[in-house]
């Protein structure tokens, strides 16, 4: 697959695909956590999981799924929930606000890639074939996961259309399996009733094989009540929704629009709902065939004190005939090891889904805010980081998959509460501003967001309380992203950070063209808006700088727009004061890299140009810290380094005159 070149490397892909591509793609992340959820799942609710899971799958289809078509719609750029909250801030505090929640995705991300291949090395290592045929030093669980994430960098390496064929294969082969081994062993219950009316008898009892209980007591609703506290625990099987509205732009529209705005939100939104209605019937099946005590004696799904055989690969246990029932002929060690190959793949490609969110997700924000170098916006270079970022979290978690469950979740959890936050915002806009349809309509669905917001803050609170690590872990990515942040954006300061000008009208640009080709103009002088009288100033600057009546001077205002951007695009209007010609920059990002460029693209035609400036007030401490927040500090200084670094010949330089 081709991508188009920068300097910096290839770019992400351009390509459109049938949504149904893409629902595979985001799918080898959402379906294959039936891998490891069972086994999740028992081991928060124990014999409660079904009811949990039913929790589950409501919240999921009535909450997740409606806020995030809500997404789709609002986002077709492919922004997701991260950009929704984005514009809901301004300046640094919008800034603030997406590099934690891209710490959150991050720790989403990255986790999804190294707890997915960390099970599926589990299943693999656990393979009877694969035990008795592997040499020694590739039995070990760490070794193998590591192995497989690097296989799984190198595919990104190869090409991203190659990337979404494989997940199609993997995902079909994948669910078709699962749903011979779930069908099966739910046919198989059906014919023995008796085993879940032991299970629901167990449950009224208060026999739910849980050490720690939220509640005590006993009886349907009981349990109910239990399940609701406790489903939060279970929030690994709500992912893949987040990834799915990160790759709209890669949705086709139509055949003969690909770029269609309203297909391919409409198609997005089929790839939600499609994948939302199938994994939720994966989960109930599989929660109950797996999580009753019955088909899977309850001892094989537990870490202590020796861990169960069914831990980690609950329906594999089922497929290798493992279980003390018959549940048919086909389940057996064939069939088993050819349904270990289909986990191990899916499980191993479900980085791939969280792979493509931070390709997307990365270079839309950090490079745009100064806060990562410039390689980050480039394909190639970014799967190299996030591989080895993978292998060291992976090592540090000794490749244990219930280690890094929680902060799976958490970084889930905040995803889809940023995006529940995200719509409703949206929503109140356009009750607002009476946009978007009838008023009434808006307000109710305004209200049910806001219930569903409530509902995934009380998820993400309890999961943090119940599994603080989560947290924990999600801080020390969120320290990272801004502690690297904070540095590239220093780093990064002294660059000239031109994006381009932009004109007021066709005069200025008119006017802008000619102050430039004339070559007379060989003064300027930068005036601080509202300051004095501009005749006043003309008469202090040259007789300051002894500056003949006959010179022409140039003056420049500055007005400050978002200092937070990084990239700098002025938009320059040109006027006339008398006989002085006063070139005016509005939106600007820093003063002193306007004044610079303004400067440099002066002298393009003739000798390079003075610029003439009064002394910067105030400790040299507060000045560098309104300089690389503020765009302003000490600005005589801050243009002579920016002209120093971006003019290599001294003699095509602009002078800088301060008195």
């Amino acid at each position: 697959m081709r991508h188009s070149e920068t300097q910096s490397g290839d770019t992400a892909p351009s390509h459109h695909y049938a949504w149904w591509l893409i629902m595979c793609l985001c799918g080898v992340d959402y379906f294959s956590t039936l891998g490891y959820q069972p086994s999740i799942a028992f081991e928060g609710a124990g014999t409660l999981a079904p009811i949990a899971t039913a929790v589950l799958v409501l919240v999921t289809l009535f909450g997740a799924l409606p806020v995030y078509c809500h997404v789709a719609g609002a986002t077709p750029d492919g922004v997701g929930s991260v950009g929704m909250i984005e514009r809901m801030f301004s300046g640094w505090g919008a800034k603030l606000a997406v590099l934690i929640l891209v710490g959150f995705a991050a720790t989403d991300f990255v986790i999804t890639k190294t707890l997915s291949a960390a099970d599926a090395s589990a299943h693999l290592i656990s393979n009877s074939l694969y035990a008795t045929q592997a040499p020694a030093w590739l039995q070990g669980q760490l070794v193998v996961t590591m192995f497989l994430l690097v296989l799984l960098g190198s595919m990104f390496l190869k090409g991203y259309g190659e990337v979404v064929s494989l997940a199609t294969v993997l995902v079909v082969a994948y669910i078709s399996l699962t749903a011979i081994v779930i069908g099966a062993s739910l046919w198989y219950l059906a014919l023995h009733p008796e085993l879940l009316q032991d299970w629901l008898a167990s449950i009224a009892r208060g026999e739910y094989h849980l050490e720690h209980a939220p509640l005590k007591g006993r009886g349907g609703l009981v349990a109910i009540a239990i399940a609701c506290l406790i489903f939060p625990k279970l929030a690994l099987g709500m992912s893949g929704f987040e990834t799915g509205v990160l790759h709209i732009h890669l949705v086709r529209g139509t055949t003969a629009d690909p770029n269609d705005a309203a297909a391919r939100i409409r198609h997005t939104r089929l790839l939600l709902v499609t994948a939302a209605l199938l994994m939720s019937v994966l989960l109930l099946g599989s929660s109950v065939v797996t999580g009753t005590n019955t088909l899977i004696p309850a001892e094989e799904l537990r870490l202590e004190p020796v861990k169960g055989k069914a831990m980690d690969r609950a329906l594999a246990y089922l497929a290798h005939g493992e279980s003390p029932h018959l549940i048919g002929t086909l389940f057996g060690p064939a069939f088993g090891t050819i349904y270990d190959i289909s986990t191990i793949l899916i499980l191993w490609f479900a980085g791939a889904s969280a792979m493509a969110g931070l390709l997307n997700m990365v270079p839309h924000y950090l490079p745009r805010y100064g806060m990562a170098p410039e390689w980050a916006s480039a394909y190639r270079p970014l799967v190299l980081a996030f591989t080895v970022i993978n292998l060291v979290v992976t090592w540090f978690f000794k490749a244990d998959v219930s280690a890094q469950g929680g902060a799976y979740a958490t970084g889930v959890l905040v995803l889809m509460t940023s995006a529940a936050i995200g719509s409703c915002a949206d929503l109140r806009h356009r009750v607002r501003s009476g946009s978007g349809g009838s008023s009434r309509w808006l307000s109710v669905k305004l209200i049910a967001f806001a219930l569903i917001a409530v509902v995934f803050i009380y998820t993400t609170i309890a999961n943090i309380y119940e599994r603080p690590d989560g947290i924990i872990i999600a801080s020390i990515f969120i320290s990272c992203v801004l502690t690297i942040s904070l540095i590239s954006r220093i780093w990064r300061s002294s660059e000239l950070r031109h994006k381009e000008f932009r004109f007021e009208n066709d005069a200025a640009r008119m006017l802008w063209t000619d102050i430039c080709a004339d070559g007379t103009f060989r003064v300027l002088v930068p005036h601080r808006p509202g300051s004095r009288p501009l005749a006043e100033k003309d008469v202090e600057v040259r007789r300051r700088h002894r500056i003949p009546a006959d010179v022409p001077m140039v003056f420049l205002e500055v007005h400050s727009g978002d200092p937070s951007e990084f990239h700098n695009s002025p938009i320059i209007s040109v006027r006339q004061d008398d006989t002085r010609f006063v070139i005016i920059a509005r939106d600007v990002v820093s003063v002193s890299h306007t004044i610079a460029q303004i400067a440099i693209d002066m002298s393009r035609a003739g000798a390079p140009l003075d610029i003439v400036f009064g002394w910067s007030q105030g400790s040299a401490l507060r000045l560098a810290f309104e300089f690389l927040f503020f765009g302003q500090g000490d600005v005589p200084n801050s243009v002579f380094s920016l002209i120093q670094n971006a003019v290599p010949i001294a003699d095509q330089r602009p002078t800088v005159l301060v008195a």
